[in-house]
């Protein structure tokens, strides 16, 4: 099973200056992450297409997610986008009370930090791309073999708005915004 991830950055990007148009952005990345210099590509072409410059910044421990908000603090920077990892994902809760505690409207890849106060996400759903593992795993357990089963792409892609959030940041969300999201937590 894989997800989509580089094709969404120029989208995600898009739904966030929806949000702030003439805000600054920036984007964490994990400089460490094996998937790095793929989704450094990704972000360049976001660039390029849009023609919006983005701000990127590594962090790849806690001391660097610590000096990335003070960065976005000190340089004025309107909006974040975090790129997909693993890293980030086990730090959601910290992320989003750190967005939420400096005032950044921030997109986000997964539902999972949306739901836990974070103001935006774009991407795919897991709930989606774990039932069709277990779909997998039953085929398997019915006698095939893993070798021919094909590889899945998970295709549902889900915009989940978080409005209290979006309250708290003083931020305007368009009905033709919320009319888009698949999800809309109040």
């Amino acid at each position: 099973m894989t997800i989509l991830s580089g094709a969404l950055t120029a989208k995600r990007l898009e739904l966030l200056r929806e949000l702030r148009p003439q805000a600054s952005v920036a984007c964490f990345l994990n400089a460490s992450s094996p998937e790095a210099e793929a989704q450094l590509t990704d972000i360049r072409e976001a660039v390029r297409t849009t023609g919006k410059e983005v701000h990127l910044l590594s962090v790849s421990n806690d001391h660097d997610l610590d000096a990335a908000f003070a960065t976005l603090i000190r340089e004025q920077i309107g909006g974040l986008r975090l790129a997909n990892d693993a890293f980030f994902v086990g730090r959601r809760k910290q992320i989003v009370a750190l967005a939420a505690r400096h005032a950044i409207p921030t997109m986000y890849f997964l539902r999972e930090f949306a739901a836990v106060g974070g103001l935006m996400s774009y991407g795919n759903s897991l709930a989606d791309a774990y039932h069709r593992v277990g779909i997998s795993t039953g085929r398997i357990l019915r006698g095939i073999k893993p070798a021919d089963l094909p590889v899945e792409q998970a295709v549902k892609i889900e915009l989940v708005l978080n409005l209290k959030t979006a309250k708290a940041l003083g931020l305007d969300v368009r009905p033709t915004l919320l009319a888009r999201a698949d999800e809309v937590i109040e």
